[in-house]
């Protein structure tokens, strides 16, 4: 899910979809309007789940959509390879998630850690180690 919002209103750290994939804001800049032209944003972000650098030009006027970012609790039930097994705290409902790259969060990974986590455009993705 996901609601439309003017590109002119997006601030560095915010999330976008480009291309279908939730991407975190990291450089914004807007141009001056020519003399026939609009005003136009170059954004440049970082995808939150493949971490590919990916950029945009649009009139300021032009529409982004914003991800809805659910942001949960969980507790890690295991670690298997690439997945971890988590159990939500507030549905108990138990799934799988892919094991976060960043090797700090990969070795606090211990169970019966709770564990903020972020669903987003169907995915599920780790975000810290609580306490």
């Amino acid at each position: 899910m996901s609601k439309p919002v003017d590109i002119g209103s997006v601030k560095v750290g915010t999330t976008i979809l480009i291309g279908e994939e939730p991407c975190r804001i990291v450089e914004y800049e807007k141009s001056k309007p020519g003399k026939h032209g609009a005003m136009k944003a170059r954004i440049v972000a970082i995808g939150i789940f493949d971490g590919a650098k990916r950029s945009i030009i649009s009139p300021v006027d032009g529409k982004v959509d914003i991800p809805i970012i659910d942001k949960r609790s969980g507790q890690l039930v295991s670690v298997s390879g690439s997945t971890v097994q988590l159990m939500d705290l507030e549905t108990y409902e138990v799934f799988e998630v892919p094991t976060p790259d960043d090797p700090e969060l990969k070795a606090k990974l211990v169970p019966p850690a709770e564990l903020e986590y972020w669903r987003v455009m169907g995915r599920s993705k780790i975000v810290r180690v609580k306490g």
